[in-house]
């Protein structure tokens, strides 16, 4: 039976530093092996863990990065459309506006036409009126001239008085019939 101060957990027994040999005490030499294998590890495999989380973290950086650029682009490109439909809207408003105004202008042209017209028509009407009026009375006045003449030489003194008093006469009863 061995002691307990030769098993593995009691580190009293160690083989002579003089010579190089093997440990074939399997439970002696596992953990030690274990835990210089582990600490290698460690020591080595802290630097691999550590790239390991800064590339995660990268990843990680890279893909809120990514989605936020999403994001972003999803929200210009609902600005882009929310702009292209009122751009849209402007034109048909626009040219709706144009269309209105045209017609407008159209409409103001042929009413100032008509105005025109009308006016001309008025002043045309004025003036034959009044060449109208003219050649009346240039009319009149020959006749009356003519008239006067025939009379001026079929009248003498005599046919002259009779026919003022005629004439009176005939006043005077025109005037007894508006007096009644």
């Amino acid at each position: 039976m061995k002691k307990i101060t030769d098993s593995f957990l009691c580190l009293g027994y160690w083989p002579s530093a003089g010579s190089f040999g093997f440990n074939t005490d399997i439970l002696a030499t596992n953990p030690i092996n274990l835990s210089v294998v582990l600490g290698v590890l460690v020591f080595f495999g802290k630097g691999v863990y550590n790239r390991k989380q800064k590339i995660l973290r990268t990843i990680r950086n890279s893909e809120e990065l990514r989605e936020g650029a999403i994001e972003q682009l999803e929200k210009a490109q609902a600005r882009l459309r929310k702009v292209e439909t009122e751009a849209d809207r402007f034109r048909v408003n626009g040219y709706s506006e144009i269309e209105r105004e045209k017609l407008n202008l159209i409409n103001s042209i042929y009413t100032t036409l008509e105005q025109l017209e009308n006016y001309k028509n008025e002043a045309i009407h004025f003036e034959q009126q009044r060449v109208i009026n003219q050649v009346r009375q240039r009319v009149l006045q020959q006749a009356l001239q003519g008239a006067l003449g025939t009379l001026n030489s079929c009248l003498n003194n005599e046919l002259h008085l009779r026919t003022v008093s005629a004439n009176i006469g005939m006043f005077g009863t025109m005037k007894e019939k508006i007096t009644d």
